[in-house]
């Protein structure tokens, strides 16, 4: 059985959803508190045991190798200034893992950037993470897939239930649970893209993360573009679940949907009240609002 060892970070996409904002600066390099969106996700995949990290980028996309980079002018003048504390906050960053970048010259879709990141991949199964989710777990959400898939060797897409009304934001599939997986891992039986309302095979909405198996490229490479002209992964994996059993795995945590304004704005406010340093002095003026005069 070849180890998953390389995970494949998309981060090509224009961000509209929080323009302006995005204009000039990568949606992924919006800051959670302290940190850029798509660091929690490669902190997970580092927590996770992975070992060679691909992110796909596009045009405008520099801050984000600029981010996980050295920064020599930086750290001499932390240095210089006897910043300790910053100067290793700064270094572990840089220092994290080894990260490889491809670039995606058009935003064709999530499906074509997984596509595009091939060559990397040396025909093994790897991950996806999505920096937009970012997921708080004991246990990694990928480290958890990553151990189903050494029992089962399939491909295996993250679920979670979402309200019925919300089903056609999402990727939806329809399953059959697995005996003795305590209600959370399910045989994928079909899959639909953002079905239109009342239409949704169930409440099983897929999340980003995925464990993929190599056959995955070609059932991309033969999928039609559809929307927009994207190829979407669904519609690929959709395609592979003909020649290959898929699964999809109900994940431990808690996910935020930092992709969306409301869901950024949520995930600001809970990541900041666990901060230590600013947690104290936050949950207090919460507390010192008049929410019915706000």
């Amino acid at each position: 059985m070849a180890k998953i060892r390389r995970a494949v970070f998309p981060a090509a996409g224009l961000g509209t959803r929080f323009l302006p904002a995005t204009k000039a600066m990568p949606k992924e390099m919006l800051p959670l508190v302290d940190k850029p969106i798509i660091q929690y996700a490669v902190e997970e995949a580092v927590a996770a045991g992975l070992e060679n990290l691909v992110i796909i980028t596009g045009r405008g996309k520099n801050a984000i190798e600029d981010h996980f980079d050295i920064s020599y002018e930086l750290e001499k003048i932390l240095e210089e200034r006897g910043k300790s504390s910053l100067l290793s906050l700064v270094r572990a960053v840089s220092e994290m893992v080894h990260i490889a970048y491809v670039r995606q010259k058009e935003a064709l879709g999530l499906g074509h950037a997984i596509l595009i990141a091939r060559d990397l991949m040396n025909s093994e199964p790897f991950a996806v993470l999505l920096g937009d989710d970012v997921i708080v777990a004991d246990v990694p959400c990928i480290r958890q897939m990553m151990d189903i898939y050494e029992k089962y060797e399939s491909s295996i897409v993250a679920i979670m239930e979402v309200p019925k009304e919300e089903t056609a934001r999402y990727g939806i599939i329809d399953g059959r649970l697995m005996p003795d997986s305590d209600g959370r891992l399910y045989e994928v039986l079909d899959m639909v893209e953002k079905p239109p309302a009342g239409q949704a095979p169930s409440n099983l909405a897929i999340i980003g993360r995925y464990i993929l198996t190599p056959e995955v490229f070609e059932a991309l490479v033969e999928t039609r573009a559809g929307r927009g002209g994207e190829i979407q992964l669904t519609d690929g994996l959709k395609r592979l679940l003909g020649r290959q059993r898929i699964l999809a795995y109900k994940f431990q945590g808690k996910r935020h949907d930092a992709g969306d304004k409301l869901g950024f704005l949520q995930a600001t406010v809970e990541f900041a009240l666990k901060n230590e340093e600013l947690g104290p002095a936050f949950r207090s003026y919460l507390k010192s609002l008049d929410l019915e005069k706000s």
